[in-house]
């Protein structure tokens, strides 16, 4: 009973907020741009999926009820992440996840919340991380879709020096890579600046919005650095050969310091696990004959 009223408490609060806002999405027109596909076919829908897609609906519909949540910071630091994160759900969409994993996690933690010494503390430490666990989960994806840009970056220049020293524009060398290369992180923004380019967005524009968007010091340098060779007038590809060489050095510096983090990131499991086994395969014979034989009852002369 405690539980249903604390409950009834929470959803009887946000209804008042509810109250004093307009329930109404944000029904602008946005532009998305996609990833270009050259090998892609429709595929065929079966009854599973139809379903699922029928409740993800249903859940995009229901997000409208977290809006007053949203205020104009929120929504612009959310907006900005989940862009990065590659997470194709509106800001109230992703307010609502943090309202649906705060319900789960009290749920999970009802017979505790019956205790009246602990309930106060566990309702809060729900609230909290309940509210927060959707924003590590997507921290940790833009960490990963950071660390993949930076890893494939320096192999993406190589290519764009080899195509344009072979004869081609930027235009024509950047198509030709997103076309015959594999599909990763690095091909899909290069194919969505290119889509950008394609409908009238200036390059520098193009380059300066992608280097914004991850705020990477690889990603702003190379931007950087076409930008002022577009600027200048001076040969792309020399500029493309030099940002090659600097980023195949900053790479393997890189890794050099990754190896030298690795003694010390050895050094925990090194003390926790194996110097205690090690202390017991040369001190447990010891301490076992210690505790058998006793040697000090020949030097007491008991």
């Amino acid at each position: 009973m405690l539980t249903i009223g604390l409950l009834f408490f929470f959803f009887t609060g946000f209804s008042l907020v509810l109250a004093l806002f307009p329930l109404n999405l944000d029904s602008r027109p946005r532009l998305k741009l996609q990833p270009l596909d050259f090998n892609a076919t429709l595929p065929k829908t079966t009854k599973k999926e139809n379903i699922l897609l029928t409740a993800f609906n249903i859940f995009r519909k229901s997000a409208v009820i977290v809006k007053p949540l949203c205020t104009p910071a929120i929504r612009q630091r959310v907006s900005k992440d989940l862009s990065m994160g590659k997470v194709d759900i509106v800001v109230e969409e992703f307010m609502l996840i943090k309202l649906a994993s705060i319900v789960v996690l009290l749920w999970l933690c009802s017979p505790l919340l019956l205790n009246p010494e602990v309930m106060i503390p566990v309702f809060a430490m729900c609230l909290a991380f309940g509210y927060l666990i959707p924003d590590w989960w997507l921290k940790n994806r833009i960490k990963k879709i950071k660390d993949a840009l930076v890893r494939d970056l320096p192999d993406t220049v190589d290519l764009l020096a080899l195509c344009v020293n072979a004869g081609l524009d930027f235009m024509m060398a950047l198509k030709y890579l997103v076309e015959k290369s594999k599909p990763t992180m690095i091909m899909n923004e290069l194919a969505i600046m290119m889509q950008e380019i394609n409908v009238g967005k200036p390059r520098r524009e193009a380059l300066r919005s992608f280097a914004k968007k991850y705020e990477l010091a690889d990603i702003s340098t190379f931007a950087r650095t076409l930008i002022q060779a577009d600027r200048m007038g001076t040969s792309v590809s020399e500029a493309l050969n030099i940002l090659s060489e600097d980023m195949r050095e900053t790479r393997f510096r890189r890794g050099e310091a990754m190896a030298l983090k690795a003694p010390l990131k050895m050094l925990i499991p090194l003390l926790l696990f194996i110097f205690p086994v090690v202390g017991i395969l040369v001190a447990g014979p010891i301490f076992m004959e210690f505790f058998t034989s006793n040697p000090l009852q020949s030097l007491t002369g008991g």
